[in-house]
């Protein structure tokens, strides 16, 4: 791995946290992704699920990690299976973990090759009564792939018919949406590598430049930083590319006049961060640019100070709105009419501003987070507002990442990447 070793107190933490809210005589089995193949011999990169690594750092295809927390034998109380090196495997791919590393990554004593799997889970299977399967249940997920997760819940149930079965993910959801501070600064550390991505990317900026080319300068910046890439498929938008919520082709010149979109963060030991901003192609902002881009920057920092402990996602949404259509109001986007004649499902200012303000962040994008709860300190949540008008050739929004906190505005962990409109035309024109 590119990143600097974890301190494992983070993950012997999480498992024991977890365990706490595990129901009496249960196991919980946890998989590592698959490998996904492309065609013929190629592979995509392989990313690890996100809940094995919360809960044991193992960063490692075919990995399997089991809690017992009620085992009659101490040492079967958290179990890593994982794939046995050997020499050829160190010639051709590098080694894997040996049981030494993954008990220095995790905190775990007990370290089985997965050809014992079978063997032990009978063991442990005999003295349990309920099986805990990690299924998907985030509000956006939508996959059609079966995962070596479903296969292994499959074999599972079909093996073992008469356990009990309880569902992971509701735990899952409520942990690691608040998060420790090792977590946090993980977090800060994604964000500090994206800041150095954009200051690049202020320099480089000139008419002419095309959008692939700003993001291969991201790119560079966020690798020899030892993170391994962009955290999500990177938008950078220039023109009315910047209105297509989701543009991700990148590959448009940048005109003169234009503005453009960057969403665009790294990623830090499988930790994201989530960045906006946009930055004018020329170096300088028209009026009506300038106008629309302060109107967007006071609706994210009115947004932010409503993050805090107890505050209710829905309704922040609405009050969002509210200031949104304020702002809408003064750019003459929308009258008072459209305001009194709106529909309460659509409301008029989502004409221009048709997204959410803020989501969960952590080791996904879109991180784990039960929306219909009040917000805790130590989530980390984004501030994304943003104003898109086609007619007019452009479309702005601005993001950060910030940490509620127990009392008082957010902690904001992109405090240092600039985003006040004239402190881009500075750096853009030194």
């Amino acid at each position: 791995m590119k990143y600097h070793p974890i301190d494992n107190r983070l993950f012997i933490k999480n498992r024991k946290n977890f365990m706490a809210q595990m129901k009496p005589s249960s196991l919980a089995v946890f998989n590592s992704n698959d490998i996904y193949p492309i065609s013929a011999d190629s592979t995509m990169p392989f990313q690890q699920h996100r809940d094995i690594f919360y809960l044991s750092g193992v960063d490692q295809e075919e990995s399997i990690l089991v809690l017992f927390p009620d085992a009659p034998k101490e040492n079967h109380r958290e179990i890593l299976f994982l794939k046995e090196t050997n020499e050829h495997i160190a010639i051709w791919e590098g080694e894997k973990l040996t049981k030494e590393a993954a008990f220095k990554t995790s905190g775990i004593k007990t370290v089985y090759w997965l050809q014992d799997l079978e063997k032990v889970m009978f063991e442990l299977m005999t003295q349990c009564d309920t099986v805990y399967i990690n299924t998907n249940e985030h509000y956006r997920a939508s996959v059609e792939t079966e995962t070596r997760e479903d296969r292994f819940t499959k074999w599972l149930k079909d093996k073992y018919p008469a356990h009990a079965v309880a569902k992971s993910n509701p735990i899952l959801q409520r942990l690691r949406s608040v998060k420790d501070q090792i977590e946090i600064d993980l977090i800060q550390q994604a964000c500090t590598i994206t800041e150095k991505g954009f200051r690049r990317v202020l320099n480089f900026t000139k008419p002419g430049v095309w959008e692939y080319e700003i993001e291969a300068e991201f790119m560079h910046e966020f690798l020899i930083n030892r993170s391994k890439g962009f955290a999500y498929t990177p938008i950078i938008g220039s023109g009315n590319n910047a209105n297509v919520l989701h543009y991700i082709e990148n590959n448009q010149q940048c005109k003169d006049g234009e503005l453009i979109l960057i969403d665009a963060a790294a990623e830090y030991a499988n930790y994201s961060s989530d960045m906006t901003r946009t930055i004018p192609v020329s170096g300088k902002f028209s009026q009506r640019q300038k106008d629309v881009y302060n109107a967007v920057n006071r609706v994210k920092n009115e947004a932010t100070k409503m993050l805090v402990p107890g505050t209710d996602w829905a309704e922040y949404h609405k009050e969002v709105g509210k200031i949104m259509t304020s702002e809408l109001l003064g750019l003459k986007l929308l009258d008072k009419a459209d305001v009194e004649n709106e529909n309460p499902d659509w409301p008029a200012y989502k004409k221009y501003f048709m997204h959410g303000t803020s989501h969960h962040l952590g080791l996904d994008t879109h991180d784990y987070g039960i929306l219909t709860e009040p917000m805790q300190a130590n989530m980390v949540f984004t501030v994304e507002p943003g104003i898109y008008i086609p007619d007019e050739g452009f479309g702005i929004r601005l993001e950060d990442d910030v940490v509620i906190q127990e009392h008082g505005e957010p902690l904001n962990l992109m405090k240092n990447i600039p985003i006040e409109a004239e402190e881009i035309e500075d750096l853009m024109n030194k």
